[in-house]
């Protein structure tokens, strides 16, 4: 009776330890990514004008972004690609008087343009334009990707593989033979500049710029990165 009870128990066990081992899962991350280059561009550019008066200072300010709008579409840059950026007027104050008064002395009007240019090879030419009719202000240059479809789809395979390849090393490592996938999360794609894009500007009116050369910009390129978690079956 006891002999029985023994090989009940080490079948019990036996079985524990098989269902134990089937029900064992293996959790990785995996991550994609594709560098794609940059087919848009938004230039930030624009002009700060003082006066002693506020209107003055903003009437300054509409007519040189008018000359900059101006000389944008006559180069053929569409009018729905050039936006207000913003507007931005203050009054500029002088606390040097005895007791620490305050007392303005004049306004600071400050409007910039979003310009959208799609051909690469012509964003140095806003630039120049710009400053050419009167813009004495750049805010940068930001690049993406009008269509990230393919890519996102390519680093998503990436980020599979990259979870199945971790995944068979941590199997083979604690001694199991088989994987199956039981399920898979994806944690987000995101697009955005790997930093990988380098531009000149050209200064206006700086001594070390004094030269025809037109300002020189090197697109992005656009990183497209996928996240994701596979949980694998592990025997």
């Amino acid at each position: 009776m006891r002999k029985l009870t023994a090989i009940i128990l080490a079948l019990v066990l036996a079985l524990s330890l098989s269902a134990a081992l089937a029900d064992s899962t293996i959790s990785v991350s995996g991550t994609g990514e594709v560098l794609v280059p940059a087919d848009v561009a938004v230039v930030s550019l624009g002009v700060n004008a003082r006066n002693a008066e506020a209107p003055r200072a903003q009437a300054e300010a509409n007519e040189i972004i008018a000359r900059i709008r101006e000389a944008l579409t006559a180069a053929g840059f569409a009018e729905d690609d050039i936006n207000t950026g913003y507007i931005n007027l203050y009054g500029i104050y002088d606390y040097s008087s005895y007791g620490g008064s305050e007392k303005i002395t004049g306004y600071n009007a400050s409007s910039s343009l979003a310009v959208r240019v799609t051909d690469m090879s012509r964003v140095g030419e806003v630039i120049d334009l710009a400053f050419g009719a009167g813009a004495n202000m750049l805010d940068g240059v930001s690049f993406s990707v009008q269509d990230e479809t393919a890519a996102r789809a390519d680093a998503l395979r990436m980020a599979v593989e990259d979870a199945k390849a971790k995944a068979a090393v941590l199997a083979e490592a604690a001694g199991f033979t088989n994987l199956e996938i039981e399920n898979i999360q994806e944690n987000g794609v995101y697009a955005y500049d790997s930093g990988a894009n380098n531009f000149a500007v050209k200064a206006a009116g700086m001594a070390e710029y004094a030269t025809d050369a037109a300002t020189i910009i090197h697109a992005a390129k656009i990183s497209v990165n996928a996240n994701i978690i596979i949980t694998f079956e592990v025997k």
